[in-house]
């Protein structure tokens, strides 16, 4: 996926603009960029490759050598940024959180308008050089971002850095956040809004969906008024949201212990305690053990010195190695007994059944598991939220595959809570993982704890109900 951060102030942002940035790190894993402009030195960038590191620590070096009022940040899954152009639009630098579905399509069009690409990424074209180019098209830069939101197919939320302030301008459709904040002297916005209260600014609003707004130091205009038809993934709240961030005004780690409280009251397993697999499940698991009136125990605790994100190697195997590596069991905390674990999502099952296997060798009696969100089943074709290369990564594709011969097969009915082919499914995956019982959330119990009506929450890769 990815996060982006950036400020406009009265005097120097370089601070504020390296923390703001850090407190996206959760949300990618690939390229670190940051850019400033001043009237003095012009655009100063750096990227940095984080695969292997923290974007924390690729920049502090970096300090000294960026000067100016104004910078724009992102910590990306994607494209090295951020990228910086000259046009007709004048000289601006700009970062993306974006998947771009018809990406051939559009790079496609635009060479046979004679245009080339240069900021090419293993050989491969860098989408947020192909957003620049459609901006480009525009007579003005909001005419230019409308060409992106009705050219693309996915989605696109993007910060752009001028020469006299940040333009700032959320997906069409808001399937991604963004957060404006104010203090003294400055204005900044983020995909995040766990980024503001250490750096003291203020919420002062959450922008819409296909908003534009101009940023300077000391005001805020609006070039573009949101439209009321939202599609904000909901897989924030499970997964990706930081728990003191707020999209649409309602925070992460409240969701999951609301969730999390509504399945425990409903829940009719017989369990000693309930355990949260970290960092996600841990709010879903508090939920539980309140809504059920069990203790919460804290049976598996996570390593994070050496091994911080999960999904860092681009080898499976390795990715799988390094989340075993992050989490330890605790025999103390779960020798002899049935324990009840609560985690955001299954995927591919591979880090499920190493935890499951080593639970029960540390003399585990039962282990069950709630999941926060319902099976996934489809593939999201609107957020870069994996790095799935094939539908039958997912668990869900692969069991439905070997029942029915095809993958694609009666899949609505597999998604549908409760059909005989949804309890088939849970039942397999139960079973293979050696799991005492296995219950997923339902989407209504799920759109009930974020809050928002289902028609703004996109549920896409648990129900396929979201189109381009």
């Amino acid at each position: 996926m990815g996060g982006f951060f950036g400020t406009v102030s009265t005097k120097s942002c370089i601070t504020d603009l390296f923390y703001g940035t850090d407190y996206n790190s959760h949300l990618g894993t690939k390229r670190g960029g940051m850019v400033t402009y001043s009237e003095e030195k012009g655009f100063i960038r750096s990227i940095h490759n984080l695969e292997s590191t923290y974007f924390r620590t690729k920049f502090e070096s970096d300090l000294g050598k960026f000067i100016g009022n104004a910078g724009i940040g992102i910590i990306s899954d994607t494209d090295a940024q951020p990228i910086v152009i000259k046009s007709h639009l004048g000289r601006f630098a700009i970062v993306t959180v974006a998947k771009i579905a018809n990406m051939d399509e559009v790079e496609e069009m635009l060479i046979n308008q004679n245009m080339h690409f240069a900021e090419l990424s293993s050989g491969t074209t860098n989408q947020t050089e192909l957003i620049a180019l459609l901006i480009n098209q525009g007579k003005t830069f909001v005419e230019g971002i409308e060409n992106v939101f009705n050219t693309i197919k996915g989605s696109c939320s993007m910060l752009i850095l001028t020469e006299d302030g940040i333009i700032a301008a959320r997906d069409k459709w808001g399937r991604t956040p963004i957060v404006l904040a104010k203090k003294d002297g400055a204005y900044a916005v983020s995909s995040e809004s766990s980024s503001f209260p250490n750096l003291d600014y203020e919420i002062e609003k959450y922008l819409g969906p296909g908003e534009i707004l101009k940023i300077y130091a000391d005001k805020t205009v609006q070039l573009k008024a949101p439209q009321e038809g939202m599609q904000i993934c909901s897989f924030l709240w499970v997964y990706y949201g930081f728990p003191t961030s707020c999209y649409e005004g309602i925070n992460v780690e409240k969701v999951r212990f609301d969730s999390g409280f509504k399945m425990g009251q409903k829940d009719d397993s017989e369990v000693d305690c309930a355990c949260g697999i970290p960092d996600s499940g841990v709010g879903m698991a508090l939920g539980y053990a309140e809504g059920k009136g069990i203790p919460y125990h804290r049976a598996i605790a996570k390593y994070t010195p050496t091994w911080p994100r999960s999904f860092t190697p681009s080898n499976q195997e390795m990715r799988s190695l390094v989340a075993k590596m992050k989490l330890i069991p605790n025999r103390a905390m779960l020798n002899g007994k049935r324990l009840l674990f609560c985690d955001d999502s299954i995927v591919r099952g591979t880090q499920l059944r190493d935890n499951v296997k080593i639970l029960y060798e540390y003399g585990a009696k039962e282990v069950h598991m709630r999941i926060a969100c319902p099976p996934l089943i489809y593939a999201c074709p609107f957020v870069g939220f994996s790095a799935s290369k094939s539908i039958l990564e997912l668990i869900t594709r692969r069991i439905i595959k070997e029942l029915e011969g095809d993958e694609n097969k009666n899949v609505e009915k597999y998604a549908q809570t409760g059909s005989p082919e949804y309890e088939k499914m849970v039942s397999i995956i139960a079973e293979r993982f050696g799991l005492t019982s296995l219950k997923f959330n339902t989407i209504e119990t799920l759109v009930e704890a974020i809050g928002l009506p289902k028609c703004k929450i996109c549920t896409h890769c648990f129900d396929g109900s979201s189109h381009f």
